[in-house]
């Protein structure tokens, strides 16, 4: 790769688990990629801002509590408002699968439960990427 993919990792509401959210880090930076973790408790206008500010190509949220169904779209709206549509929003954590399909419908990427190994995520990321911006994959 010519350059490398940059990601923020947000834990967006007030779940205060960020374990699996390390460990995504810890897994992007060691496929070579830039990783931005913005810590606990951030709100999605916080996210979006850090997302543009920091010129990410992907933003992935961890998300235990349950408020999937509003975090995801609400970053997702906030990130389009700035102009930046082209950021891929994928993330996981305790979500169903009839919710992983409607925030996928919803423009969101791929979403990632428990049990996922880091590698898929990792392979996902660079596959997009790599689709995306063939001239610096």
């Amino acid at each position: 790769m010519s350059r490398p993919i940059r990601v923020l990792v947000a834990k967006p509401g007030l779940d205060g688990h960020d374990r699996g959210a390390k460990v995504v880090a810890a897994a992007l930076r060691d496929a070579g990629m830039e990783v931005i973790y913005t810590g606990l408790h951030q709100t999605p206008e916080m996210i979006a801002s850090a997302a543009v500010q920091e010129d990410v190509d992907v933003v992935g949220l961890s998300i235990l509590s349950g408020a999937h169904m509003t975090l995801f779209p609400r970053v997702k709206e906030l990130l389009r408002a700035q102009g930046r549509d082209d950021i891929l929003l994928t993330g996981g954590g305790i979500i169903p699968k009839e919710d992983m399909e409607a925030l996928e419908a919803l423009g969101v990427g791929k979403l990632f439960g428990p049990g996922t190994s880091t590698g898929a995520l990792v392979a996902y990321i660079q596959e997009w990427f790599a689709a995306r911006h063939p001239q610096d994959a």
